[in-house]
């Protein structure tokens, strides 16, 4: 299967936003990725207990917020009053948790692309596919301002990824994976996904020979050493998620 050209995506993706020089997963820390250049970012959403897409990498809220607990259980109300840039550094204290929507506004209007890690709370996984794939549907549908991509939605979870198959199907999904484990390549070519992001350090030659074989696109995380990018851009890699958005240009490139 030859890979299609309207793969619009950047190379270079800021993780988090921009997650070490600012609080991960904040406004905050987009506008310092696109300081530094980027145009494209990843995040990682959940739900609220009301169901209202947000941004948080933990299952818990006690390493960025001064609360403790299962975030999932608190409803949007008291989610987007904690403080969730204190943790990082006294200049982001007060700096929000924000909610999916006001990121697509941001990213939207400054015509960036975004991939949605939909990271559910344990047992949300089905759900927190389908309620984010609908909402990143809706809001980049309603969109007045033209994207450069529409979201890619990208889950470790094969259930999340199904369910926002069965929610829009029109938007890509890729399949993260921390380790190859047994049939990744068979559900991934069953849930129909446009990419694969693994763990640098999996991605070798032929793992990105079998991927483009199968007409898919070849990513990894998360990128922070300058010989691992070489090493990847060397082989043909379709995009890094780094956390050194201050060493990486997001022009960098051996294909140039």
């Amino acid at each position: 299967m030859a890979m299609t050209d309207d793969w619009l995506y950047p190379l270079w993706i800021a993780h988090r936003g921009a997650g070490k020089l600012a609080p991960e997963n904040t406004l905050a820390a987009f506008r310092i990725g696109a300081a530094h250049g980027y145009r494209a970012f990843e995040c990682d959403v959940k739900l609220s207990a009301d169901g209202v897409p947000f941004l948080l990498h933990d299952a818990t809220l006690q390493r960025t917020t001064p609360e403790r607990g299962t975030a999932g259980e608190r409803s949007w109300s008291e989610l987007s009053r904690l403080d969730a840039g204190g943790w990082h550094s006294r200049a982001f204290a007060g700096e929000p948790i924000p909610s999916l929507e006001a990121i697509a506004a941001y990213v939207l209007r400054n015509g960036f692309a975004l991939n949605i890690e939909i990271k559910p709370t344990p047992g949300q996984e089905l759900e927190t596919g389908r309620v984010a794939a609908r909402e990143a549907a809706r809001l980049w549908a309603a969109s007045r301002h033209a994207p450069v991509a529409p979201p890619l939605l990208s889950s470790f979870r094969p259930e999340s990824l199904q369910g926002a198959r069965e929610t829009a199907p029109e938007l890509p999904r890729a399949l993260l994976l921390d380790t190859l484990w047994n049939g990744w390549f068979d559900i991934a070519r069953a849930l129909d996904v446009r990419a694969c992001i693994t763990n640098h350090a999996l991605m070798d030659a032929a793992l990105i020979a079998q991927l483009h074989g199968a007409g898919l696109r070849a990513l990894v995380y998360t990128v922070n050493d300058p010989a691992e990018a070489q090493r990847l851009l060397a082989l043909g890699i379709d995009g890094i998620i780094t956390d050194a958005v201050d060493r990486f240009a997001p022009g960098d490139s051996l294909r140039d």
